[in-house]
């Protein structure tokens, strides 16, 4: 009996370390939770291309927003101005789900945003892998990510942002 015991013992040992390895190993999955790796992507616009995995090792902002969400419109721009001088501290990449160039490049002369700024239209909108992936159809948002590529937070303030930088 105690033999028993001892044997369902070491085996429920065993199985809780191999529980707790198993665990740390499968902590950084893609996705858009707080501690995931942000899904990857790559886009191109005139002629300037991003690939997400090439940022890592910087910390990046990524932005997502329309000219028609005024709501992630203005935090685009706000985030995008608090960001302007700290280019070596890190990246931002904003991705506009405009129907038009013609929008996109007026809104951001409107909202004084840098040309030097990664700034790009996925004219796909709504049928588009990008749009998937960040499940926007939920509301577009921004996210923080660290030098690993994954989300240091989400929604992110200028305040908030100076504090990370800081």
């Amino acid at each position: 009996m105690i033999k028993n015991v001892r044997s369902i013992f070491i085996l429920l040992l065993a199985t809780s370390v191999f529980s707790v390895s198993y665990r740390g190993k499968d902590s950084h999955i893609e996705g858009i939770s707080i501690g995931d790796i942000a899904p990857s992507f790559t886009l191109q616009e005139n002629g300037q291309e991003v690939n997400l995995k090439e940022l890592q090792g910087k910390m990046v902002l990524l932005s997502f927003w329309a000219g028609y969400d005024a709501t992630s419109r203005l935090r685009n721009a706000t985030v995008c101005h608090a960001v302007r001088n700290r280019a070596n501290r890190i990246k931002i990449v904003s991705v506009s789900f405009d129907d038009y160039q013609s929008v996109f490049e007026e809104i951001i002369k409107t909202d004084r945003i840098s040309s030097e700024e990664n700034c790009y239209v996925d004219r796909f909108d709504r049928t588009s892998e990008l749009y998937k992936a960040y499940q926007l159809e939920r509301g577009f948002r921004n996210y923080l990510l660290n030098e690993r590529g994954e989300i240091m937070a989400k929604d992110v303030t200028p305040a908030q942002l100076q504090a990370y930088l800081n």
